[in-house]
């Protein structure tokens, strides 16, 4: 066998295994761990909602919900989701400039700047949460701690498949600063 052959052997198993680890071992919900804040990107079940039950449990004191409809008001935001004026007053903020995951994690630190956050509890969906959490890694300071709280969810196989593949490019892109 050429090294050529090797090489791509040894790169398809590689990547079969990290394939596998991903599906296999998908985040899961935090512990009750009190943090400043909490971070909800936008786009997938039960986000939100684990979002504000953080919030109203006391574990965190400010939400920011990142990549909002632009066409979503905080009216209809409280009114879908349940939230009371005082709430939506003092404790949550809408973000409406992202447009995906790198988006949020650059929406997410200016965020976190300019409200002085030293700690967050980052909820997203399982499948989301390692490529969401390498881009906040990549954007925020390392003096802010990042708690990951998994949303669990039943992902299809095209979905994982389509979510690892973008994991390996926020990985690439992180490698050569992108």
């Amino acid at each position: 066998m050429s090294v050529l052959r090797y090489t791509l052997s040894g790169s398809v198993l590689i990547w079969v295994l990290g394939f596998l680890w991903f599906t296999v071992s998908l985040p899961q919900p935090a512990a009750q761990t009190a943090t400043d804040a909490v971070i909800v990107p936008t786009g997938g079940a039960g986000r939100i909602a684990q979002g504000l039950s953080v919030l109203d449990q006391g574990l965190a004191g400010k939400m920011l919900v990142t990549g909002v409809d632009p066409e979503v008001t905080p009216e209809e935001f409280a009114a879908e989701f349940v939230v009371d004026a005082a709430q939506m007053d003092c404790c949550v903020t809408l973000g409406f400039a992202a447009v995906d995951t790198r988006g949020n994690a650059t929406e997410t630190a200016e965020w976190v700047a300019a409200n002085n956050i030293a700690s967050l509890r980052l909820v997203t969906t399982d499948w989301h949460m390692r490529r969401a959490a390498n881009e906040l890694n990549q954007t925020l300071p390392e003096t802010v701690t990042v708690v990951r709280d998994a949303v669990p969810s039943e992902p299809s196989v095209a979905s994982l498949f389509l979510e690892y593949h973008k994991l390996l490019a926020s990985w690439v892109a992180g490698l050569f600063g992108f």
